[in-house]
């Protein structure tokens, strides 16, 4: 069900129209372009067809002037420089890839080949452009919010479904260095008491969370990553299983079955990557593409695992979902 949204739309500005895409390619006939991730590509299929339809709204139509070269880390977040060293190897022209962890792999094995991140907290504090007006190097893209506030956001909204809440679980990859520090000067301000739960492979899942519950935490956060992202649905199905309220930022993890989502929509992002494929396949440097950040944070509330949980979701938050599932 579709509602309001927090904040106004995402800003624009490099969109080009496909009539115009297709009758500027010149004499290029192919362009070869990478995406990597370190999920799987059964679990990111929605991300890879968001930017491929965004790339045949601008006239690049695989396996007619395009080619896809795909690599997919399964979980195994070691092998994604390995995998970027693939992607350089067979000459991409740019490399369309994920978060911080995803960014700092491609880093490592190119400087050069033009990367279009997306969804990255902090890109400049992480030294991947040396501002958003003007990255200065070869990584460009769309960024996450990454601000304090935000992550206190998280708290304030899990404390007004638990309003006594004073100790909250933290799930995600510690080695990301996302969130968890924000998070923990957040908790400190609100009088609350952290719990991480450091997720470092897919098979350690099961042990992290269950060492997060017996912590007795009336609540969790999940950090966003290509661990938590690939095993979304097994998060969902362990919060409803220890009747856990959790938020994170990607309406993905509610549909999977936490309680709550609040930030961007992770499709559209993708699918805005693709004009800064499209700005660079005909010449553009990423150095002088400004970064973008979301303007537009949308509030995802499961009914269902309100219901199936007990826990009660107050009026003011329901008319402020912009999607309730139920």
């Amino acid at each position: 069900m579709d509602r309001r949204t927090f904040v106004g739309a995402f800003a624009g500005g490099l969109v080009v129209a496909p009539s115009l895409a297709v009758a500027q390619f010149g004499s290029r006939e192919v362009y070869r372009v990478g995406f990597l991730l370190g999920a799987t590509a059964e679990s990111t299929a929605s991300l890879f067809d968001s930017l491929n339809e965004g790339l045949r709204d601008l006239g690049y139509i695989e396996g007619r002037n395009l080619i896809m070269e795909r690599r997919y880390g399964n979980g195994n977040i070691e092998r994604l420089p390995d995998l970027a060293a693939e992607l350089v190897r067979a000459r991409v022209e740019v490399i369309v890839t994920g978060t911080n962890i995803h960014v700092a792999a491609v880093r490592k094995v190119t400087t050069t080949v033009p990367t279009v991140m997306v969804f990255t907290a902090d890109p400049v504090g992480a030294g991947f452009v040396a501002n958003l007006a003007r990255p200065g190097g070869n990584v460009t893209g769309l960024s996450a919010d990454a601000s304090p506030e935000l992550w206190a956001k998280y708290l304030g909204l899990l404390r007004e479904v638990v309003p006594k809440l004073s100790r909250v679980g933290v799930l995600g990859q510690v080695a990301s260095k996302i969130g968890f520090k924000e998070l923990e000067v957040a908790s400190r301000k609100l009088d609350m008491s952290l719990e991480v739960a450091d997720l470092r492979a897919p098979d350690e899942f099961d042990g992290a969370f269950t060492a997060m519950i017996r912590k007795r935490v009336e609540a969790a956060v999940i950090v966003v990553g290509p661990l938590t992202y690939l095993l979304r649905q097994q998060i969902g199905d362990s919060a409803l299983k220890y009747r856990l309220p959790a938020i994170t930022s990607l309406g993905e993890y509610a549909q999977a079955g936490l309680l709550m989502s609040y930030g961007p929509n992770l499709q559209d992002l993708y699918r805005r990557a693709a004009n800064y494929v499209d700005k660079i396949l005909r010449g553009a440097k990423p150095a002088d593409l400004p970064v973008e950040q979301p303007s537009r944070f949308e509030l995802t509330i499961n009914a269902k695992t309100a219901k199936a949980i007990g826990a009660k979701i107050p009026a003011s938050l329901q008319l402020l979902a912009a999607d309730l599932i139920e």
